[in-house]
């Protein structure tokens, strides 16, 4: 899972299995670790109507509501937004990149943009 937050928004991107594991589980975390204390992000499964997020201590827990964890895991629907207070929040799959990087990609999602 990768995080990207700017100013007042923050956005969450999920890998094919991430997604799986969310619609399992319920919940799906990672951290930074950081000298003192680690740095931990969240995506929860909850009862709630609208996405929204919490930030306690050294933790953001992003709060999915169930019918858009749903949808998110059986559809192509590429990601929901919602807001908490001034921040915007948005979840979404990750895709593979168009241009060259190092990374990972062999988890993400096909990029519906790159013709094979």
């Amino acid at each position: 899972m990768k995080i990207r937050i700017k100013d007042n928004s923050i956005r969450f991107r999920l890998t094919q299995s991430e997604v799986l594991e969310l619609g399992e589980n319920g919940i799906i975390s990672s951290f930074t670790q950081f000298v003192d204390r680690p740095f931990i992000y969240a995506i929860e499964r909850t009862d709630d109507e609208v996405l929204s997020a919490i930030f306690i201590e050294n933790r953001i827990v992003l709060k999915m509501p169930k019918p858009m964890v749903e949808d998110f895991v059986s559809t192509d629907r590429v990601g929901f937004d919602g807001q908490t207070g001034e921040i915007k929040l948005l979840v979404e799959k990750d895709f593979v990149c168009i241009d060259n990087t190092e990374e990972d990609q062999s988890d993400n999602y096909p990029n519906p943009n790159i013709k094979c």
